[in-house]
């Protein structure tokens, strides 16, 4: 098993408690009412990156919600990959259909529900996690990446956004 599909390994939980707190904010960006909750999403997702090692991580404003970017360009030659998600949820109603209050993710068998579980906060977390265990086990990527997470209505404006 290569060194970074360990690092994986034994940080497991670490990084599905992280997942479950990303979870947990309610960035419905759809509802104005919402709007500091997605702020405060972009801002654990910038923190997140900058403790993973990528660099060049920033906030950056929009015509809407704030796009996260960040970057890990080391490896001359190679390609570069754009990895993107967002971190923004929709809304909840009607609530009744949900067996748990949505914004608080619950593990069943070896599965995490919760609102944004799937669309996209656990999928973003994916590619970063492995971004993350690459940086750490090897200090360098095997091409150059470009994290990028806006909020669902930004996607109009992220080729504008993009350094």
């Amino acid at each position: 098993m290569a060194s970074w599909e360990n690092h994986l390994n034994q940080n497991r939980e670490r990084q599905l408690g992280e997942l479950l707190e990303f979870l947990r904010i309610p960035s419905i960006s759809a509802l104005p009412a919402h709007a500091a909750d997605v702020q405060r999403a972009a801002e654990w997702v910038e923190k997140w990156m900058k403790a993973a090692g990528i660099e060049s991580v920033r906030i950056l404003p929009t015509g809407g919600h704030p796009v996260v970017y960040g970057d890990w360009l080391h490896a001359p030659g190679k390609p570069t990959v754009l990895i993107y998600g967002h971190f923004d949820t929709q809304p909840v109603d009607p609530l009744n259909l949900w067996d748990s209050p949505p914004f608080e993710p619950v593990i069943k068998g070896n599965r995490v529900y919760a609102r944004g579980a799937s669309d996209n906060k656990g999928n973003l977390f994916i590619p970063l996690t492995v971004v993350e265990a690459l940086l750490r086990t090897s200090g360098r990527l095997p091409l150059n990446a470009r994290p990028r997470q806006p909020h669902r209505p930004s996607r109009c404006h992220w080729r504008r956004t993009l350094p």
